[in-house]
């Protein structure tokens, strides 16, 4: 009867974190409200907790600290270690899902547990903190400027698209040049738009980080707007965001952008090389075949710094704090794009010869 006592329903408890973080109740430690992707992640990582119980056969539940003594803390200890471990295999072996992906959900469910002690004092103890966070560098892929400036001018290529396609190029150019998220860029209403005698801006406030930014916008990304300024509230034509990703993946195959990718992941910190048919290991992936919807951003952003904008400017288009470890990665893929410009310059550099014109003879003799 004294273990009934102390023991919770982990999924009950886990269900009003949810509920918390959705309504409000729960904050960010700023005092701003949790976004609906992070709700969506917690939701997520509940939905596999109930698949890894089910397939392995684990029940989880909560004790309070308070009420164990030495040998229970003991054992409680030895609980969470061997539902670390389980679940880490479910996430792995079962489920197939790389580093960054575990990592998420294992940090979800540490904070979670910082939520029933500091939030609710349930006062459950520090098992949690030995639960390690695995973490994996995804390699970004964005457009080089060069290959922009092929989508944003060709009319040949546009002509060839159909009508649907052209749509599909236009949302793109214009999602590459102003480095929104794809939630925000498929949000915008003709409401984010200002118009001056001398230039148009995007004024968004973002979806996810609740932050304002005004954009500058281009002659062509204005042009990409009078195409479909009869729509009654929509800047851009509207798509469903999975199906923007296939037909960005058909955009990009038909422009020719098919050069092969080294695609590699991490499993428990081991880089494996992916290919796209696993029983053909030769085979690895096409640009067009990793594009999505987040190529976009990537590629706005890093257009911004390979064409010599400064770094924070690019950092208040984009919202990126300082100290983003993403941005900086975003910095490091245009210093690549300088070296090569650079390295280019320096081979020019090499090959001149001095001139034989008489103005650089000296007729002093």
């Amino acid at each position: 009867m004294r273990v009934l006592k102390k023991e919770l329903c982990f999924f009950t408890h886990f269900q009003k974190f949810i509920r918390d973080s959705e309504t409000g109740k729960r904050l960010q430690p700023n005092g701003k409200r949790l976004g609906q992707g992070t709700v969506k992640n917690y939701i997520a990582t509940q939905k596999l907790l109930r698949q890894f119980c089910t397939a392995k056969n684990f029940r989880l539940r909560i004790r309070q600290e308070r009420h164990m003594n030495a040998r229970e803390t003991k054992t409680e200890n030895i609980y969470w270690k061997r539902f670390y471990r389980q679940f880490l295999d479910f996430l792995y072996n079962d489920c197939g899902f790389y580093d960054n992906y575990t990592g998420q959900n294992i940090k979800i469910i540490k904070v979670f547990f910082n939520y029933l002690n500091k939030d609710i004092a349930l006062g459950i103890g520090s098992f949690h903190k030995q639960f390690y966070v695995p973490k994996e560098e995804i390699s970004i892929f964005p457009l080089m400027p060069e290959e922009l400036h092929y989508l944003i001018y060709n009319q040949e290529f546009e002509r060839s698209l159909t009508p649907r396609m052209q749509q599909v190029k236009d949302v793109f150019v214009f999602g590459c040049t102003v480095a929104l998220r794809v939630s925000d860029l498929l949000a915008l209403k003709k409401t984010n738009l200002r118009v001056y005698p001398n230039a148009h801006y995007l004024s968004v406030r973002s979806i996810k980080t609740n932050t304002e930014s005004l954009i500058k916008l281009p002659d062509y990304a204005i042009a990409i707007l009078l195409k479909y300024q009869k729509s009654k509230t929509r800047l851009l034509p509207h798509f469903n965001k999975s199906n923007l990703n296939e037909y960005l993946k058909l955009l990009l195959e038909k422009g020719g952008f098919v050069r092969e990718l080294d695609i590699s992941r991490e499993r428990k910190g081991k880089t494996t090389l992916r290919r796209k048919h696993s029983h053909d290991k030769r085979q690895g992936y096409r640009f067009c075949d990793v594009a999505s919807t987040h190529i976009m951003r990537r590629t706005a952003i890093t257009t911004m710094l390979c064409l010599g904008m400064p770094e924070p400017l690019v950092r208040k288009i984009s919202g990126h704090t300082p100290q983003s470890k993403d941005f900086y990665r975003y910095c490091l893929w245009a210093q690549t794009y300088q070296d090569r410009e650079a390295e280019a310059m320096f081979a020019k550099l090499k090959q001149m010869q001095i001139t034989t014109d008489p103005i650089y003879t000296d007729t002093k003799k």
